[in-house]
């Protein structure tokens, strides 16, 4: 049993505790990050469930990363992070008798192209939305990805737009996925190419604000791909850790943190599972849920009653399924196009995924599960010998429901619709393993009942309502205590924002500046959480 002093704690080494990590440290801090588990990374980690066969745990394709603000400053390149690309990035099987898939491709004009042969008018509206998010992208990132609210960005977007267009994008930003895709386009083939991406998210398509996550991933899919990490996305951990100790960050794993110690209403001490105490001088960071943060690591008393209230009715998002394949060949889809594509939406057209997010909103378990499939070899040559695929399927079941019977059934029917999209799929199975929520949540005590986004996406439970109402940013009711997890603003995904918030509101701490901006803070979380 040792007792430890250092600058700032993070708990937990997710990609936002390791980008939380790096920054502190650049700013001269003595960081130490506790993981729990022996192998560090969350929910960004690697293994060959398979002998030969790479396959991602969890998170596989990173389109953020090569985009948020947060990652691409950390410059992990430097630090031995090589990306890989599929030769398209993703396409949209709207049934099994689709012979025509359509497929992004790296090409702008390649893409309006394709699209211009299902409906001449939706090849210019691609072209012309990729133009308008080229406009307006830095701005937009950043207010996406700074602390809430995103005032100096999101100036900067209005002067980009001007008001009225400014007006008509804040429209635009709150329509449901369907909404959106019938708006925009004419043809379903470029309907189904912006709903798939709506549906990464927990977000029914007829819900507000879910053509939103649709059309980010759609342009950066357009703009930096759908990159994965050469040899699995632990490569990507391993540059976050890299990057953290080239500045003097500490990580150790095996150290299960059990409670905070808050004394004089501010966060001391992080005990451990092993009897050892870390005593902070300036901020403890930790990337865990919400839930966990305030209901088991800290004092009861240290939480104010109304968050205590408001996280009783806390929403996690929809339970995941992941099946993981690996296959002696590649995969002989009906539709040729799909070849070349490192992800593939399937299972569910237009109509489709309306009945879909109505079963995992009714309890039912889909018969024909709308799925996202990863086919790793293709994008990384690495993942599995020549000739072969390393390959996965991603679907959800409804919510609350986390049996193993049930993710065992939505399996097993994951796997019909594949044999009906690509007729042989089965017969090129050499291995197979499913991780149910169970799996996940066993593996990673952040996603809770095998929900991977820190909490439901949808609009209640986002920006200043992100994890509970009046805790939108990353400043806690605990004094020198920071919530720097996907449980944070701005939500889920591989962009380390949450963490860097997290940081920089430590970091602001300082000087006069940073007294005032605590005082303030502080007072409106009083009024707003207590």
């Amino acid at each position: 049993m040792t007792t430890t002093e250092v600058d700032a704690i993070v708990i937990g080494s997710g990609h936002n505790g390791l980008v939380a990590a790096a920054a502190m440290a650049d700013a001269g801090w003595d960081v130490v990050v506790l993981e729990a588990a022996e192998h560090p990374g969350g929910a960004v980690r690697s293994a060959e469930l398979v002998s030969g066969f790479t396959s991602d745990l969890f998170s596989a394709f990173y389109p953020l990363a090569l985009a948020s603000p947060a990652m691409t400053a950390l410059e992990l390149e430097s630090h031995g992070l090589q990306w890989s690309h599929s030769p398209a990035v993703y396409g949209h099987a709207r049934s099994p008798q689709d012979t025509d898939a359509p497929v992004v491709h790296h090409d702008v004009e390649t893409t309006a192209a394709r699209l211009s042969e299902h409906d001449a008018r939706d090849g210019r509206t691609w072209l012309r939305l990729f133009e308008q998010w080229e406009r307006i992208r830095e701005p937009f990132m950043n207010s996406l990805f700074g602390p809430f609210p995103p005032v100096v960005p999101a100036a900067r977007l209005v002067h980009t737009l001007g008001v009225p267009e400014t007006l008509r994008f804040a429209r635009f930003a709150a329509l449901p996925a369907r909404v959106m895709a019938h708006e925009l386009f004419h043809s379903e083939a470029a309907r189904c190419l912006l709903l798939g991406n709506a549906m990464h998210g927990d977000v029914p398509t007829d819900a507000p604000v879910s053509g939103m996550m649709g059309w980010l991933l759609t342009m950066l899919a357009q703009d930096v791909g759908f990159p994965t990490p050469v040899g699995g996305s632990s490569a990507l951990t391993t540059a976050l850790i890299r990057r953290g100790a080239a500045s003097g960050a500490v990580l150790e794993c095996g150290q299960a943190v059990e409670h905070i110690e808050v004394r004089g209403g501010r966060a001391r001490d992080v005990h451990t599972a092993a009897g050892d105490t870390f005593r902070a001088r300036r901020a403890i960071i930790a990337d865990v849920s919400a839930p966990a943060l305030y209901g088991s690591l800290l004092p009861f008393d240290a939480v104010p009653r109304r968050v205590h209230e408001d996280l009783r009715t806390f929403e996690w998002d929809t339970p995941v399924v992941k099946v993981n394949y690996a296959l002696d060949r590649r995969i002989p889809w009906n539709s040729p196009s799909l070849a070349d594509a490192g992800t593939v939406h399937l299972g569910a057209d237009d109509n489709g995924l309306v009945h879909w997010a109505a079963d995992l909103t009714t309890g039912v378990l889909p018969r024909s599960p709308f799925m996202l499939f990863g086919q790793m070899t293709t994008a990384d040559r690495s993942r599995s010998p020549e000739g072969t695929e390393s390959a996965w399927a991603y679907t959800h079941l409804p919510r609350g429901v986390v049996d193993d019977a049930a993710a065992d059934t939505v399996a097993d029917r994951v796997d019909d619709v594949l044999e009906a999209h690509a007729p042989g799929f089965l017969d090129s199975v050499v291995g197979r393993v499913v991780q149910r929520p169970s799996d996940l949540y066993g593996a990673d005590a952040n996603l809770h009942g095998g929900a991977v986004n820190g909490g439901t996406a949808q609009l209640q439970q986002q920006l200043i309502f992100r994890p509970t109402p009046g805790l939108g940013r990353s400043e806690t009711p605990v004094e020198g205590l920071f919530l720097g997890s996907a449980s944070a603003h701005p939500g889920g995904g591989v962009h380390g924002a949450a963490g860097l918030n997290a940081a920089r509101a430590a970091l602001g701490q300082r000087g006069v500046r940073g007294w005032m901006k605590k005082k303030i803070t502080g007072s409106l979380i009083d009024v707003l959480a207590r």
